[in-house]
């Protein structure tokens, strides 16, 4: 009989062994993970799109480290609770009824460590979450803003262009209507100077043609 009590005394403690050293590695992870998330936050506020622009950037490291650090949380928890359910069965092994009291009280504290644990890890875990929820929409914004500068920018030179070659177009047909008129005036003045280079000659040609003189009076021959 005392043999078996002493088994389970050992059995017991044991279990608080486990318990207390899963329950110490819990703080110091915790401790650790609230610091990545801050530190996580800070350098997003300096950089918000590095992890994204640069594979191999420090964002996309935290990145790694989080998701590493997360699901190691999330085992210990599960292993204090599991810790915690064994405690509780030993609590209702016969033979231990006499000590059931103090046992029962050191489950319990056990148990409301594991609750401040488990709250103290999903609030951190659910605030870094919404910071970076909200920091990647600030950053799809910004994307999305420098994409609209960028195609505004590049219609905008479009714009230019399309300005300048039809202001080319319409210079070039002033210069072409120009050069038509000057063409036309041209013509114009040549058939007028030929005109009168027409008239100057049958002018001259008539001056230069000898006059045929008359026949003499037929009332003075008689006389």
């Amino acid at each position: 009989m005392s043999t078996n009590m002493a088994t389970s005394s050992n059995y017991w403690e044991d279990l608080r062994k486990q318990a207390r050293q899963l329950e110490n590695e819990l703080d110091l992870k915790l401790v650790s993970f609230s610091k990545l998330c801050t530190s996580y936050s800070s350098s997003s506020s300096k950089d918000q799109r590095t992890r994204d622009s640069r594979p191999g950037s420090v964002g996309s490291s935290q990145d790694n480290m989080l998701v590493a650090m997360t699901t190691e949380l999330e085992q210990l928890l599960a292993n204090l609770s599991a810790v915690n359910d064994k405690m509780a069965e030993y609590t209702n092994t016969p033979g231990v009824v006499s000590h059931n009291a103090a046992l029962m009280h050191t489950l319990q504290r056990h148990r409301d460590i594991l609750q401040d644990y488990t709250q103290e890890f999903h609030k951190t875990k659910s605030n870094f979450f919404s910071l970076r929820e909200r920091e990647d929409l600030l950053g799809s914004v910004h994307r999305d803003i420098e994409s609209y500068k960028s195609s505004t920018g590049v219609n905008n030179r479009r714009t230019e262009l399309f300005l300048k070659e039809h202001e080319h177009l319409r210079n070039s047909d002033s210069l072409i209507d120009n050069a038509i008129s000057i063409a036309m005036a041209t013509k114009e003045n040549i058939t007028f100077q030929r005109g009168m280079f027409k008239s100057i000659q049958t002018r001259v040609t008539t001056l230069a043609t000898p006059q045929i003189a008359s026949p003499p009076s037929t009332v003075s021959s008689r006389k």
